[in-house]
């Protein structure tokens, strides 16, 4: 039979050299003390977000979502690998348009067109990311590949019907996409008539793909 024992640690930060070995940490109750795998990936300087629009600066979405063209996106080269975890687009306007729409994607390519925005490591003051990112000065300037059923995957779709709904996503991805480099992440915002003027953001953990393969 095998035993395992913890170590009461629940008041105590112990730092242990790479490679050594350790007691499992565990509470005063005798509860094993268990790291959830997205905290973990912040505390080690691996998760990094991407915006769009700032302060008061919102950015004005496309008119009718379209093929290649999207608000912003994150792209992994060959190498590494981004598992996007959480996205939030809020309206600031409708503008006159209609039907605001936000779509979520990621496909086996990087972008190809669009300005660079530097993803922001959530381990304030971490290491830069090895990944790139994009985030659209006018309305649909990322250029990502053609969507095609067999390759594109979906992982988030909303239409806001009613003025007072301000929120167009605000979802952690429960289940979320794996995707080794070359990929690309990337969000649509668009509306009819008039493109919605909006702010977002999302995060996505960025590991070397040897690490999960």
């Amino acid at each position: 039979m095998t035993e395992f024992r913890g170590i009461v640690a629940q008041d105590t930060v112990d730092a242990v050299g790479e490679g050594g070995y350790v007691g499992l940490k565990a509470s005063k109750m005798g509860f094993l003390i268990v790291q959830d795998f997205y905290t973990q990936m912040a505390i080690e300087g691996r998760v990094y977000n991407v915006q769009a629009g700032t302060l008061t600066t919102p950015l004005t979405g496309n008119v009718n979502i379209t093929d290649t063209a999207a608000e912003m996106c994150a792209d992994a080269a060959a190498g590494y690998t981004i598992i996007p975890v959480y996205l939030n687009v809020s309206l600031e306007s409708f503008a006159g348009g209609t039907l605001p729409e936000c779509a979520a994607k990621s496909v086996g390519a990087v972008s190809t067109a669009g300005v660079a925005f530097v993803p922001l490591p959530l381990y304030m003051g971490g290491a830069a990311a090895a990944t790139t990112a994009r985030v659209a000065a006018t309305a649909g300037t990322v250029t990502v590949a053609a969507e095609v059923a067999t390759t594109t995957r979906i992982h988030y779709a909303n239409v806001v019907t009613a003025q007072a709904d301000r929120i167009l996503a605000d979802v952690d991805l429960l289940v979320p996409p794996v995707l080794p480099g070359p990929a690309c992440f990337y969000v649509q915002v668009s509306a009819t008539t008039a493109g919605p003027v909006y702010f977002a953001h999302f995060d996505y953990i960025e590991l070397p793909t040897t690490g999960i393969s």
